[in-house]
């Protein structure tokens, strides 16, 4: 299992965070999403199927797009 964390600066509201984590928490292979309104992070725990490609790829899609890996 691998978790990343994203800087997501389009995060402005809990519409933002509800929508980030309802659509990557569909995705296969997900297993837990954390959008974080006050430090516009969005950090996501999963497993395959899931990627790193197909995370950020899903952000960008639905027009969150992640602008950076955070290393922690």
């Amino acid at each position: 299992m691998t978790t990343i964390t994203y800087s997501v600066p389009a995060i402005h509201c809990g519409h933002c965070t509800h929508t980030i984590e309802m659509e990557l928490g569909e995705l296969q292979g997900v297993q837990s999403v954390k959008a974080e309104l006050d430090t516009k992070k969005v950090t996501v725990t999963f497993d395959v199927p899931a990627s790193e490609e197909k995370i950020k790829a899903l952000l960008a899609e639905i027009n969150y797009p992640a602008d950076g890996l955070i290393t922690l």
